[in-house]
């Protein structure tokens, strides 16, 4: 076997493959899937899009996050505190998302409504626990790889789950559909019992009396920011997304202005840009494998600011189906990178003491800056910048994340700020 694959070919890295499978598909479930349902069913334009509101709970499950790592779970706890977990939110997301395929839109909207949250919490709660599992699963020299692996998972579990569930409510109905995808949970099931509780995981402290319990519920973000330069850290990971998030929230409205079809869009973005974003996703790991983290990180933040730069020319060019072949080519072959890159630096400034409430908090504040920017002011910069200087501007945003990154490398702040999760094997 070629010495660039045998990384891929061990444990962990396998292991994350199945826990993103895991992890994907109750996003898809209240995703395309939902909205499909909805619409076959004869439901409101305004009321599908209302439901992306239950994607919410992904941005605040950081709130939630301590608990599953400060409580012992009674009974399940004996097999370890992330495998219990595991098992528990996977029979938690399997019954919810049973329970939303019993729901029927017509009858009774508001029962979908709540429904679709329920999934959403407990898809979210699911995340919190696979994304911990996976750190403390993976040594620090396996997080490029495990994280690639893990985004293979991901993309794998949502896109099968969505087209077995259209499978299936075609040929019967979308309460079946429902009930056979839920056990697409059982793939983080059997890979926590196969593998077993984490080497490197360490044990929750006891909880005695209400102070206790505030006090662990305070202590991620307490530990975080005693480190050595915790505030520029934290800028860093607020910014590096901003340039990015922009250009990648705002593409559809570039590609409905240049007329570009359904048909055009399928093959370019949707299609094209999945095998590039596969590619991007392997590289990445090579990367971070062969370079290290710090090199593999700076030269996927050039590549992502450099990819808005495409979109720029595209907007210049017109409609060219070669320009946006090039265009969403690079930006998801760069984004596979950085996705992996990136995710591996922020699981690598986790606490193992603490990894899911510091990575829940750490992924929740990479996005948030972008898509609030997004949301409040990318409409109204296109309209007086034109789509191509918008792209410029998303460029030049960029750069901050970029410079401070390196920066950051040149201090060796990069390498005094890191958790336990990106120094301390399992045999220490």
């Amino acid at each position: 076997m070629p010495v660039g694959l045998r990384p891929y070919t061990e444990a962990a890295p396998l292991a994350a493959l199945f826990l993103g499978i895991s992890s994907g598909f109750p996003f898809a479930m209240i995703a395309a899937t939902l909205s499909t349902r909805l619409a076959q069913s004869g439901i409101e334009k305004s009321t599908v899009t209302a439901f992306a509101l239950t994607f919410l709970a992904y941005n605040f499950k950081w709130l939630w996050a301590p608990i599953i790592d400060a409580v012992k779970l009674p009974l399940l706890g004996r097999l370890g505190q992330r495998v219990s977990w595991l098992i528990l939110c996977a029979v938690l997301v399997m019954v919810a998302i049973m329970n939303l395929g019993l729901a029927d839109p017509e009858a009774d909207i508001a029962s979908v409504a709540v429904a679709a949250i329920l999934v959403g919490v407990a898809g979210a709660t699911f995340d919190i626990v696979i994304d911990a599992y996976r750190i403390e699963l993976l040594e620090p020299h396996q997080l490029g790889v495990g994280s690639g692996m893990s985004q293979y998972g991901w993309r794998i579990g949502a896109a099968l789950a969505g087209s077995v569930a259209l499978i299936v409510a075609a040929r019967s109905d979308w309460t079946t559909a429902y009930i056979a995808v839920s056990f697409f949970g059982l793939f983080a099931v059997i890979t926590g019992l196969v593998m077993g509780e984490p080497a490197r995981r360490q044990e929750p402290k006891p909880l005695k009396g209400p102070v206790a319990a505030a006090i662990a519920y305070v202590s991620p973000l307490a530990e975080f920011f005693k480190r050595q330069g915790a505030l520029v850290v934290l800028l860093f990971v607020l910014v590096h997304k901003i340039g990015d998030t922009l250009a990648n929230l705002t593409l559809r409205l570039l590609f409905e202005d240049l007329g570009f079809t359904n048909d055009e869009l399928a093959i370019y973005d949707v299609g094209l840009g999945f095998w590039a974003l596969l590619a991007g996703i392997f590289v990445g790991g090579m990367l971070y494998a062969r370079l290290g983290m710090k090199r593999s990180v700076l030269i996927s933040l050039i590549l992502m600011a450099v990819s808005n730069l495409a979109f720029a020319g595209l907007a210049t060019v017109g409609h060219s189906t070669w320009a946006m072949a090039g265009a969403m080519g690079f930006e998801n072959f760069a984004s596979g990178i950085g996705g992996v890159c990136v995710v591996a630096y922020l699981s690598a400034l986790c606490n193992l003491e603490f990894t899911a409430t510091q990575f829940a908090l750490l992924s929740a504040a990479a996005s948030i800056t972008g898509r609030f920017l997004t949301g409040t002011l990318a409409g109204g910069m296109i309209e007086s910048l034109g789509f191509t200087n918008f792209y410029l501007v998303t460029t030049v945003a960029a750069l901050p994340g970029v410079l401070l990154f390196w920066w950051m490398m040149a201090s060796g702040l990069v390498d005094r700020s890191l958790g336990t999760a990106g120094t301390e094997e399992s045999g220490e």
